[in-house]
């Protein structure tokens, strides 16, 4: 039986795959892991995932006098690092060692690619949502009058959050708020299931909130994409209370946002939004206060004007009254007041009463 050695094997197959591919290729694929090495070289291993899990890997590296540039202009044009997790499409040298097997040394890099993927997943998460009804179903909910009970989703450390609390607690009106934290990992991988557990655990608490706010400060597009995350905007969608969000830039705007029952572009315009539903409120209350006043007193002043004039009345019913105008009140010995001559008899006693006193006659 014929036989070669391996070595003899792995050289055949070095000049095999240098003949198959002398040219570079472009390649796409996803990063499932990078190392920057102490030596400027970065290593990487490359995978295609099916949708039912990885069907290709491949080791990859970028040598140090192109990792620097590369690495550079990728992030120039994205907005974020080179990381595990993501698509690329690579301009790639295939290569064979005896020793170590395929690997592919990384010269060009497209961002497009990197980008349009994100996109594409994007729009793909919001179809699917529209489809399931999902979209609308957290405007359905309705925000409590006086929103007091607040649970902030975010990392303890973001600056975001700090300029959240300082402009809500610190309010010129000086309305009260009960704000609790949830911590989450906001931006990578592991972001878009952190979050979901935090909203979760803000639905199970003990305490009931009136709602529960997501805050993200600015970031690169690629930071922001598990904000697209369909899981994440499915759990923000089913929330049992109302969701506010507030990601990244002025200009950024994420299917979370969309499925969201608000949101607002930075953390304190989100305070803002508190603020002003208290400070409504407070003046919707002021006003039937002010209300009631001014038909309490109007109430006091019929009342006041009806008293004058029962009193106007009692005064001009007195007799004394009547007596000051030139009238007598003849009443008979025993008081009882004489409005007729008749039945009076001679030797009768009367009392005659004037404005200025009383005499007592007998009737002759």
């Amino acid at each position: 039986m014929d036989a070669i050695d391996l070595l003899t094997l792995q050289r055949l197959l070095k000049e095999g795959i240098e003949d198959l591919f002398p040219e570079r290729v472009w390649v796409k694929a996803e990063i499932a892991s990078m190392q920057l090495k102490t030596n400027g070289h970065c290593y990487l291993e490359l995978c295609q995932d099916s949708g039912r899990g990885v069907v290709a890997k491949a080791k990859a590296i970028i040598w140090k006098n192109q990792y620097f540039p590369l690495s550079q202009y990728f992030k120039n044009e994205t907005g974020a690092d080179l990381r595990a997790g993501i698509s690329v499409l690579v301009l790639a040298q295939v290569n064979y060692s005896e020793l170590y097997g395929i690997s592919l040394i990384i010269e060009d890099i497209d961002p497009a690619v990197t980008l349009g993927e994100a996109e594409l997943k994007r729009r793909q998460t919001i179809e699917r949502l529209e489809s399931e009804g999902l979209m609308e179903k957290q405007k359905q909910l309705e925000m409590a009058a006086l929103p007091y009970r607040l649970a902030v989703i975010s990392a303890r450390d973001a600056a975001g959050f700090g300029d959240f609390k300082r402009h809500l607690l610190e309010n010129e009106y000086g309305f009260s708020f009960d704000v609790r934290l949830f911590e989450a990992t906001m931006q990578g991988e592991t972001a878009p299931e952190s979050i979901i557990d935090a909203l979760e655990r803000v639905q199970a608490a003990e305490e009931k909130f009136d709602a529960a706010l997501i805050l993200r400060g600015g970031g690169s597009a690629l930071d922001l994409v598990c904000f697209d995350d369909y899981d994440l905007c499915f759990s923000i969608a089913n929330a049992n209370i109302p969701v506010l969000t507030a990601i990244g830039h002025d200009k950024d705007f994420h299917v979370a946002d969309m499925a969201a029952f608000d949101f607002v572009k930075t953390p304190t315009a989100l305070a803002d939004v508190f603020i002003d539903a208290v400070a409504a409120e407070d003046e919707r209350i002021t006003s039937y206060s002010t209300r009631l006043r001014l038909a309490f007193q109007s109430k006091l002043s019929a009342m006041s004007s009806a008293l004058d004039i029962l009193h106007n009345r009692i005064l001009s019913a007195d007799p004394r009254k009547i007596l000051d105008r030139g009238y007598s009140l003849v009443t008979d010995g025993c008081g009882v007041v004489r409005k007729q001559s008749k039945g009076i008899k001679p030797g009768d006693t009367l009392n005659i009463y004037f404005s200025d006193g009383e005499i007592k006659v007998k009737v002759l």
